[in-house]
């Protein structure tokens, strides 16, 4: 008994430490988190702007090649931007769509399971079928459903301003059902416990149990779901604007910047599309990598491992 119980404390501690691989994968996360807000201060020209666009600079190699300009560390676009530049831009607009895709579904499938969970009935009946026709669907198609719709009924839906609206929308339609699902069923196994049914008892309102007691206890998962979709939220806005349906060709995100260098690809113009995507790849097996872990993290059943 002397021997083993010093060892519980350091075996506790080292079930809590982190990976090497996934600490590396949170530092990219959070610097390239950093490196888009600050893309404004980092940026050494804006490619927003279409006045400081410099067709006589267009398609230049980036500076570690032989006809290169330092002034582009990663060449330009056909467009003359820096490339650096509207890398940093476009990776601030693709985290911003994700992150807006991800907040919007977890909202709507966390309050849509919270109501199937606990009412059940022709409540968790209707819900669920509606989630179970929504996700028959693929992504993209339903993303494409969307985003074409909305292009049709407003002639601004292509505009710089309302693009980031009707993509988070496109996405979060599709993902609020894998919310909805997990929060149904921890809810239905919360409602059965002992203190729910007392707080029934003494007359709490059904919002007020389901907002203070049951929904803190199902945030776990939440969280772990978040973090996983933010990746796939991001990929899915790169393939909508490389599709043509996302971002506009004047304001730069990581999909926008890689169809554009798709078409110059075989001239030999490589750049603008590797340094991006390049730049996505990281992005998703970062937030990929946390994500995972976080997952093994909180299942229960690999507590124990």
């Amino acid at each position: 008994m002397s021997l083993a119980a010093p060892n519980r404390p350091a075996k506790r501690r080292r079930r809590l430490q982190m990976p090497v691989s996934v600490m590396i994968g949170l530092a990219v996360v959070v610097l390239m988190l950093a490196i888009a807000l600050l893309a404004p201060w980092i940026a050494p020209t804006d490619p927003t702007n279409v006045a400081s666009f410099d067709l006589m600079s267009a398609e230049l190699p980036p500076a570690f090649m032989p006809d290169g300009d330092p002034a582009h560390w990663l060449g330009t676009d056909n467009q003359g931007r820096d490339l650096f530049s509207a890398i940093l831009y476009g990776m601030r607009v693709s985290i911003a769509i994700g992150g807006g895709a991800v907040l919007v579904a977890a909202s709507i499938g966390v309050v849509l399971g919270l109501l199937a969970g606990y009412f059940g009935g022709w409540v968790d009946i209707v819900i669920m079928r509606v989630g179970d026709v929504i996700l028959s669907l693929p992504t993209i198609l339903l993303a494409l459903l969307v985003s074409g719709i909305a292009r049709a009924i407003f002639p601004e839906a292509g505009t710089a301003q309302w693009a980031p609206v009707i993509l988070i929308g496109a996405i979060a339609i599709h993902e609020w059902v894998q919310y909805a699902r997990t929060v149904r069923a921890a809810t239905m196994v919360e409602a059965s416990k002992d203190y729910v049914r007392a707080a029934r008892v003494i007359g709490l309102p059904s919002l007020h149990i389901m907002v203070r007691h049951i929904l803190p206890n199902v945030m776990s998962p939440v969280m772990v779901i978040a973090t996983i979709n933010l990746a796939a939220a991001v990929l899915t806005e790169a393939t909508l604007s490389f599709l043509g349906v996302g971002m506009p060709p004047t304001y730069p995100s990581l999909g926008t910047l890689i169809r554009i260098g798709n078409e110059f690809v075989f001239s030999g113009i490589w750049w603008i599309a590797v340094f991006p995507a390049v730049t996505l790849v990281i992005l998703v097996l970062a937030v990929n990598v946390v994500g995972d872990w976080l997952r093994d993290r909180f299942n229960p059943k690999l507590k124990g491992r």
